[in-house]
């Protein structure tokens, strides 16, 4: 190899490591979760879209490598066995580090979402819910867009439309935030599950809410549910 070469091959390996360098690092996700093919599937998707994955088959062997780990976004399904979402949210709050974590909820499991919120949950997503969705919800976790003490105007925004609610469209929000499906409303009120559609619509256009998660997130941040 002649000067020329050698000082190519020089300038190629400073550029090289020069570039590496410069890459971002990917940001890390763990996911919980007892379901080998929904694991499969949401390593695919972060891997896909540029995060790092790590995967447990459980709560119990996350916790058991909890003290080696770097706290960083956690997406964990809520229903498990041994140890499900809520209880593994328990033990994460009582370890003293606070974890973001974002709740993948079942049809029909919206009670256990709010028990998660309350317990400190960033997000909870009801499945099947769209890739992307998840995705950007990672990324406001990561980029930390929203602060762990909601903004005092927000709330009060929040409160405004609550106080904008009728008493019966009241009635039924407190039942959509407790889980309950419109026919259960239906006979907790007294009226036909129709007209619960009418009241359930009515209420998340006032609450300016495009789903029961939101909805229900915007219940907890206001101190309603």
């Amino acid at each position: 190899m002649d000067l020329r070469e050698r000082e190519a091959s020089r300038y190629f390996q400073v550029m090289a490591g020069s570039m590496v360098r410069n890459m971002p690092e990917k940001s890390l996700v763990y996911v919980v979760d007892d379901d080998e093919a929904m694991r499969d599937s949401l390593a695919f998707l972060l891997e896909s879209s540029g995060f790092e994955a790590k995967c447990f088959a459980s709560a119990a062997s996350f916790l058991d490598a909890l003290p080696e780990l770097e706290v960083t976004c956690l997406v964990t399904d809520i229903r498990m066995p041994k140890i499900d979402g809520i209880e593994l949210m328990r033990r994460l709050k009582a370890s003293g580090r606070a974890w973001p974590v974002i709740v993948m909820t079942g049809h029909g499991d919206v009670p256990l979402a709010v028990e998660a919120m309350k317990l400190g949950a960033f997000d909870f997503l009801e499945k099947p819910f769209e890739d992307e969705v998840l995705i950007s919800t990672i990324r406001s976790v990561i980029e930390d867009k929203h602060p762990p003490v909601e903004p005092e105007h927000h709330v009060r925004e929040i409160l405004v439309r609550v106080e904008s609610l009728t008493p019966r469209e009241r009635q039924v929000m407190d039942r959509l935030v407790a889980g309950k499906a419109n026919k259960v409303i239906g006979r907790d009120l007294s009226i036909s599950p129709r007209t619960v559609e009418i009241y359930r619509a009515n209420v998340m256009a006032k609450m300016r809410a495009s789903s029961i998660s939101e909805l229900v997130r915007s219940a907890i941040r206001a101190g309603v549910a």
